[in-house]
């Protein structure tokens, strides 16, 4: 006997006990990063952590709340009129006739039951002529069809058809169907529902969704709102409703322009002389892209995509009802795997978005209007902009300062604290789970986007078992593999580089850099003329180029070790016409700054209390008691050493390759 939870249950939730667990659970972590968190994560001098956590989020949670206000606008305000002109029109009139196509796969016959008992039920009571398409798998399939019409007496106004899938796919299953529809010839008055056969139609569904296109001739389909009878944990249920109501809100706020991202499979209302048509039976059997790395390849699943194109490519209204629900029988295809399992689906979900949505873009915002076209096109963006701000606070956190993970942490509890709020409201209910579970969605859901963009061909049905969109070659497919990873390399590590620099992880090098590269480089093709070799080069050039490009009056730090300063010095700074430091500060790192300065240069330095710098001597330059370097103005030295350096012998000069390291003292 199957544990399925009983299909007379509405939704399926989140025990009393789990929901305490995560509670206590959060709570302990907010209290564990606010005790720990350092003050300096705050300062306004931060600006690597108020791009990673502000800039980005302000964007992308603007444009959220747009749609949770538009969604808020829809239900309280525009679709209450809505529904009073349905109820109206529904009161007095009704539809020609109706055709369901429901498709079954290897469906739990309790499960089968439930779905056409609705459906039988439904239609008995709403008294329009109906046929009932039943497409599907098994011959004990029949069995539960012929049980399900006894029960009902065999209603005078229900036709029950059944046909046998290929187990090729959901598609060429919902084209036969389509096309016995078309040869009965509907209406304008008449509608097709489009359903799968593991959804279970509530009371009323018939009578509160039909009037819709009675009351509106532009009216091409809608769609409802979902629930869920989960089989699974829950964690599980969770992740289902939580999906459900993601998906009202942004369904909704959708229907303000009269128009929808996808015409869900579970259940959608078309006019059924345009179901009828054969564009749009052509495009749900045989739908297809051209694309310049994969040539032409097949849909698999997506038939729901299929359908909202052909009806957004011809300019037909959609509407969502968010007063009717259809309850899903969900069940992971790994119970025990949730990780995996909630992967391969959102993978599959994601695919069929990518492959539609570019030619959707293509359209232009003429067909659909500025928000929806505006709204395919976020969909693109956001799979790397929700990338930024883990990526950056993992950076910070690893070179600047690992504080910045306790902030973030704290970012990601408010943020996504306030987003389930919002989307509790909505939904009429609330579970402490969404709030990591939402953070879950929209981090791996955005990887998973950025590696189906590379490889939206590879297509898997995990309930069939069946796969698509590569070539047959072997060694085609594995080229084509390979450069969707080379391709996604290059721009995930294009991303990491401009992220990097963005936020001071890594500098670009500026103009000092830049030239003292070039001289190292002049230094290394150089051929050292006879003689030239009496003092080994050192760090004269790139100290100068330092003091010229530093702010008027600033400071120049220097790196920890030994420098070399040579009487160079002030004939590289006349080279450069200006000097505009007032100070050379060293390092404490690491043993600190040594500078070595040769003989030529020593009588320009002086300590604080005027000595000169002897054979063998050494003078300790403080913040207290700075040091003085003599130029065309008097430089500050301070928290270094400066030595006098011993010249070396002529072999040893003579020995010393250009630009090689200086002998040791």
């Amino acid at each position: 006997m199957s544990d399925r939870p009983s299909p007379d249950a509405r939704v399926t939730r989140a025990s009393w006990t789990t929901e305490l667990t995560t509670f206590l659970l959060m709570a302990a972590l907010v209290i564990l990063l606010v005790t720990n968190l350092p003050p300096e994560v705050f300062s306004p001098a931060s600006q690597s952590f108020i791009l990673a956590i502000g800039v980005i989020g302000v964007w992308r949670y603007s444009w959220w709340f747009v749609q949770a206000i538009r969604s808020a606008w829809f239900n309280r305000r525009i679709f209450p009129r809505l529904r009073a002109q349905a109820d109206a029109v529904g009161a007095v009139e009704k539809p020609d006739a109706i055709y369901v196509l429901c498709t079954s796969f290897r469906i739990e016959p309790e499960v089968s039951f439930a779905v056409y008992d609705a459906l039988v039920r439904e239609a008995r009571d709403y008294g329009v002529p109906t046929v009932i398409f039943a497409a599907i798998s098994d011959r004990s399939d029949i069995d539960v069809l012929d049980h399900v019409m006894e029960e009902h007496g065999y209603p005078a106004n229900i036709e029950m058809s059944y046909m046998f899938q290929k187990g090729d796919g959901k598609r060429s299953a919902m084209a036969e169907v389509l096309r016995a529809i078309s040869r009965r010839m509907p209406s304008h008055r008449s509608l097709a529902v489009l359903m799968d056969g593991d959804v279970r139609i509530e009371e009323g569904t018939f009578a509160r969704t039909m009037p819709f296109f009675l009351n509106d001739d532009g009216l091409g389909a809608l769609t409802t709102n979902n629930s869920a009878i989960v089989d699974g944990d829950d964690l599980t249920k969770e992740w289902y409703d939580l999906r459900y109501a993601q998906r009202h809100l942004v369904m909704s706020s959708m229907s303000v322009s009269e128009r929808l991202l996808v015409l869900t499979g579970r259940y959608s209302l078309f006019r059924a002389e345009l179901a009828a048509a054969p564009g749009f039976i052509d495009l749900v059997a045989n739908d297809h892209i051209e694309h310049w790395r994969f040539g032409k390849f097949k849909f698999l699943s997506g038939d729901d995509k299929s359908t909202w194109y052909w009806l957004l490519k011809n300019g037909w209204r959609m509407l969502y009802v968010p007063d009717v629900y259809v309850s899903g029988f969900e069940e992971l295809p790994e119970r025990d795997r949730f990780f995996k399992s909630t992967m391969d689906l959102m993978r599959r979900w994601y695919g069929n978005m990518l492959r539609t949505s570019g030619r959707a873009i293509a359209l232009g915002p003429r067909p659909m209007g500025l928000f929806t076209w505006w709204s395919l096109i976020d969909q693109r963006l956001s799979m790397w902009t929700t990338m930024i701000g883990p990526t950056v606070a993992i950076m910070l956190t690893l070179f600047v300062r690992p504080s910045f993970i306790f902030a973030y942490l704290l970012w990601i509890l408010f943020t996504r604290s306030v987003a389930t709020l919002i989307l509790a409201a909505q939904r009429g209910r609330l579970s402490l789970l969404w709030v990591p579970l939402l953070y879950y969605n929209q981090i791996v859901g955005a990887g998973l986007k950025t590696y189906v963009s590379f490889r939206f061909n590879r297509q898997k049905w995990s309930r069939q078992g069946i796969s698509a969109g590569e070539p047959n070659d072997l060694r085609k497919a594995r080229r084509q593999r390979r450069m969707g990873h080379v391709m996604h390399g290059v721009t995930l590590g294009s991303l990491l580089m401009i992220l990097a620099v963005a936020t001071g992880v890594m500098l670009p090098p500026d103009r000092m850099s830049l030239s003292t590269m070039d001289e190292s480089f002049a230094n290394l093709r150089a051929t050292p003329a006879e003689g030239a070799a009496d003092e080994p080069r050192g760090d004269s050039y790139w100290v100068a180029r330092a003091m010229a490009d530093a702010p008027q009056g600033g400071e120049v730090r220097l790196p920890p070790g030994r420098l070399i300063l040579d009487r160079t010095l002030p004939e590289h700074l006349g080279a450069l016409g200006k000097l505009r430091a007032a100070r050379l500060e060293g390092s404490d790192e690491r043993g600190g700054t040594t500078l070595l300065v040769s003989a030529g240069l020593a009588p320009a330095i002086s300590g604080a209390d005027g000595r000169q710098l002897e054979p063998g001597g050494r003078l300790a330059c403080t913040s207290a008691a700075p040091c003085t370097l003599r130029l065309d103005r008097p430089v500050r030295l301070t928290d270094l050493t400066v030595a006098l350096r011993s010249e070396p012998t002529r072999t040893a000069a003579a020995d010393a390759k250009p630009g090689g390291d200086a002998p040791e003292l």
